[in-house]
Parts: C-alpha cells; sequence; structure tokens
C-alpha cells in the first residue's frame, strides 16, 4: 500500500518535472539561437546590439525599481496635517490670535480639502513615478497589459486608485464649494485643475492614436497641482471662495459615497465570477485600486471634516465621522503580500476582494447616514 502511495507521488514528481523541463525549452530556445546568431556576426553588428540590450536593462531596471518602491506611502498621512488645531472653517476670516498677520490685509483659512488633493497628486506623479504612462508598462509583457498578470501593476492600480479619488473632488470643488451656489462665477484655477486632472491616465510623449508627439500625463497633473496651490494662496488672501454650507457637504459626501458604491460592485463582480484564489490575475490590480481610493478618501474626509468643522458641530456629527475615520484606518491595515480572489467559503486561499468590498461597505453605511442626518 505504502509503495503504491509513494510510487504516486514520484509519478506526480516526474509529470511536474517534464513540464518544467519542457517550459525551460520553449522558453530559452529563442535566446538560444539568437545567442548563436549573434557569436557569427562581425563586431559592427554586435556593438549596436550590446548597446541596444544594455539598454533595455537599465530601462527595465528602473521599471521595476519604480514599480516596486512605494516612495512616502503612509497610512497615517493625515496626522501630518494637524487637522485637530483648526479652528475656523475654510474660507473664513482669521483673527490676529487665530494667526493671522496684524495689518491692514485681511487673512483666510485655508482649504483642507484642496491642500490634501494637490498632495495625493504631488505623491503621485512628483514623489514617485506615475506607473500608467511609463513606456514600459505600455508595452506590457511580451504584449499581454500589465494589468491582466499577477505582477508590477499593483502601484499603476493604487495610483489610479488615488486619482480617482482627486478627480471627484475636484469636480465638486469647481461645481459647489469654490463658488457660492446659484452663481455662474467658476474659479479660473480650479477648473483648470479639472481639466487638467480628468486628462488621459495613459499617454507618453509619443501616441499612436492620434498619431504624433503628445504631452506625457505627468505632465497635466503637475499643472493641476500649481492650479490647486493657486486657489489656496488666493483663498488664504481672502480672494476667492470656499462655500462652507451644510448642503454642499451633504452633496459632497453623496458624491463620494456613489463613487465607492461603484467600486464595491466592481470588486463584488470580480469576487462572485473569477474566484480562482492566487491564480486570479485581474484581483491584484481590483485590490489595489479600491486601496488607493480609500487611502485618498480618508486624507480627503479627514480635511472636509475641518473645511467643513462648523458644520460638523453644528449637527453633532463628531461621533459618526469619527467612526468613518476608524473604518478607513482598519480597511487601510489590510496589505497583503500576494492579493488571493478565493471562494468566500473557502478555507485555503482567502478571498481579499471581499473582505476590501466589506470594509467600503461600512464606510459607505457611515457615510449614508451622514447625508442623512445633513439632509434633516
Amino acid at each position: 500500500m505504502l509503495d503504491r502511495i509513494a510510487g504516486f507521488f514520484r509519478l506526480i514528481g516526474q509529470t511536474i518535472g517534464r513540464q518544467v523541463r519542457l517550459f525551460s525549452a520553449w522558453a530559452f530556445w529563442p535566446f538560444l539561437a539568437a545567442h548563436g546568431w549573434y557569436q557569427r556576426r562581425s563586431w559592427m553588428i554586435r556593438l549596436p546590439i550590446i548597446a541596444f540590450v544594455a539598454l533595455f536593462v537599465v530601462l527595465y531596471g528602473y521599471f521595476f525599481w519604480q514599480t516596486q518602491v512605494w516612495s512616502n506611502f503612509n497610512t497615517a498621512l493625515v496626522d501630518q496635517y494637524r487637522l485637530s488645531e483648526r479652528k475656523v472653517p475654510a474660507g473664513q476670516e482669521l483673527s490676529v490670535a487665530e494667526g493671522a498677520s496684524a495689518g491692514p490685509a485681511k487673512t483666510c483659512q485655508r482649504s483642507a480639502i484642496v491642500d490634501v488633493a494637490a498632495d495625493l497628486t504631488d505623491f503621485n506623479v512628483d514623489q514617485n513615478a506615475w506607473i500608467s504612462s511609463m513606456l514600459l508598462y505600455k508595452m506590457g509583457f511580451f504584449g499581454i497589459d500589465w494589468d491582466h498578470t499577477p505582477f508590477l501593476d499593483n502601484k499603476a492600480s493604487f495610483q489610479r486608485g488615488i486619482n480617482q479619488a482627486v478627480r471627484r473632488t475636484s469636480a465638486e470643488l469647481v461645481d459647489t464649494l469654490g463658488r457660492v451656489r446659484g452663481t455662474s462665477g467658476i474659479n479660473n484655477d480650479l477648473q483648470r485643475a479639472r481639466g487638467n486632472l480628468q486628462f488621459d491616465e495613459h499617454s507618453w510623449y509619443f501616441g499612436l492614436n492620434p498619431f504624433g508627439p503628445k504631452t506625457p500625463t505627468p505632465s497635466f497633473y503637475r499643472t493641476a497641482i500649481g492650479d490647486l496651490r493657486k486657489f489656496n494662496t488666493d483663498l488664504a488672501a481672502c480672494n476667492a471662495i470656499f462655500d462652507g454650507r451644510a448642503d454642499n457637504l451633504m452633496q459632497f459626501i453623496d458624491r463620494i459615497a456613489n463613487d465607492l458604491g461603484s467600486t464595491s460592485d466592481m470588486l463584488a463582480e470580480r469576487s462572485e465570477h473569477h474566484n480562482r484564489g492566487w491564480f486570479d490575475t485581474r484581483a491584484d490590480d481590483r485590490f489595489w485600486f479600491a486601496y488607493g481610493q480609500l487611502y485618498a478618501y480618508h486624507a480627503i474626509l479627514s480635511a472636509a471634516q475641518a473645511d467643513f468643522s462648523q458644520v460638523v458641530r453644528e449637527r453633532n456629527l463628531g461621533a459618526i465621522w469619527g467612526g468613518t475615520t476608524r473604518q478607513f484606518q482598519a480597511a487601510l491595515r489590510i496589505q497583503p503580500a500576494i492579493i488571493s480572489n478565493g471562494r468566500e467559503d473557502g478555507w485555503i486561499m482567502p478571498s481579499h476582494l471581499a473582505t476590501m468590498g466589506f470594509y467600503i461597505l461600512r464606510v459607505r453605511s457611515n457615510l449614508v447616514e451622514i447625508r442623512s442626518i445633513l439632509d434633516r
């Protein structure tokens, strides 16, 4: 009996070994053939090939480094803003005791939402390379889109999740927060920032459709950073408007809740219909896109609590807002090394997408309750 069991496992080992040898032969045959061809060429042909291979190695080394190193990634990002020390809502005039300089010039409170949106974009394109528009990312893995592979796409998805949240925030700044409701006067800096942040996420210096040179994506996002900071400079000088009314906050919360609801649906669809455990190659980019959204919205909503501090106090939203913050923090503690999209009742491979979806729904439930309170 034991001999038959041992023979069975030997057969499995031999089969796996044979398949590995066949795969190795298939994978390395082109390189061996190229080596033979290369050995028969003159140095006039060899030198350009060496230069090309060296450039290829350097580019892929840089690409690998940029995709694996997440500079200044910090789930406690909110702490650096010291929002609890702000006593005046955004756009309202500061007294001398609250930080304004003495003299005839007025000073108003900056918008924490705008600061956070600018800093998140700076994190994406200045503190890190914007992965989605890099040439090697666009080329894919032997023609396969990196998003369809289980590696080197997590940071790109995370950045796009952050960008999705910043785009939504920039739209709300233009439509409601950065102007008085019912007026047609749109702030030009916020309008330009929204337009630049809506630019295609995948543009490189050259494109095929349309054919010709292009301005790469990071250049547009860097311009948006300048526009956002310009608005806040004007706001601090009391030359711009931040309309911190309860109905504006309600609409802002509503838009964010809808955005998170769409992401929850995306995770649910993937979890229900493609639950192949560790072998689902799209699970990782779905997970890290959602994680990037939560990372950004955690900071943006914390900033909104400071910008709308008067509304939060008047409507007694402090407790539920604190609960929402804790839900964000709990979700951001989930950082698995390998993303698994297994069955929810599975016992070998966990379901990270279902777990992330659960936390998103908890956050969204709190946001819906905040909106309900504001609507009373």
